[in-house]
């Protein structure tokens, strides 16, 4: 087993399970708070990032398949998607593949939305694809159910920003592209709704930096 990448909350290790590649996310025990609320809190998150993949994945939204959930290490045992970022993807893609990448995340997005699902953490470094074509969503250590436009805005707002913040040369078209994929899954008049939040919410931002 050696370790993938370091997070704040929990960090990943590739490891082998009778052949197949895995990982191990094991999230990080906080020495700041007593022992045993801070197991109750790792176990509930553990718990709940599984329940929330699983729903993304009867939304029809691929995620990596989980083998074991263990409440007694605050593990998650799943599937290693073997392929590329969307960010390194999308910086080496030709036009008409950033478009139609973007067009796919916007769908999914959507897809997560229409579930009761706010992702959290919308940056194309956790989007990969696959050999095949096949877009994954990873990562949903901050997600939640939640049907509120204020949150479904800031999902949509973090992945402008992402957009913005690692490919600023092409971010406008690609989160063009973006709401046009989410407004298929969406609707048109819900998609307005959601876009005249994100507008607000980026006022809000702006107004607060200028006082």
């Amino acid at each position: 087993m050696s370790l993938f990448r370091k997070g704040a909350e929990a960090d990943l290790y590739l490891d082998d399970l009778n052949g197949l590649k895995i990982i191990r996310k094991a999230r990080k025990v906080k020495s700041y708070r007593l022992p045993a609320i801070d197991l109750n809190i790792r176990r509930e998150r553990t718990f709940h990032e599984a329940q929330i993949m699983h729903g993304a994945k009867l939304a029809g939204v691929p995620t990596p398949t989980i083998y074991l959930v263990d409440l007694k290490t605050t593990t998650i045992v799943m599937e290693y998607i073997d392929g590329t970022r969307v960010k390194e993807f999308i910086k080496f893609s030709i036009p008409s593949g950033r478009k139609k990448i973007c067009e796919v995340l916007g769908q999914l997005i959507g897809r997560l939305h229409l579930r009761g699902i706010i992702h959290g953490d919308l940056t194309t470094s956790n989007l990969i694809i696959d050999k095949y074509g096949k877009i994954f969503l990873i990562d949903f250590g901050l997600a939640e159910y939640s049907e509120e436009l204020e949150k479904r805005g800031v999902d949509l707002l973090l992945a402008k920003r992402a957009l913005y913040s690692t490919h600023y040369d092409y971010a406008k078209h690609c989160f063009d592209a973006v709401i046009d994929g989410y407004t298929r899954t969406m609707g048109y008049n819900m998609t307005e709704e959601v876009i005249k939040r994100v507008e607000a919410i980026e006022k809000r931002g702006r107004y607060a930096v200028e006082r």
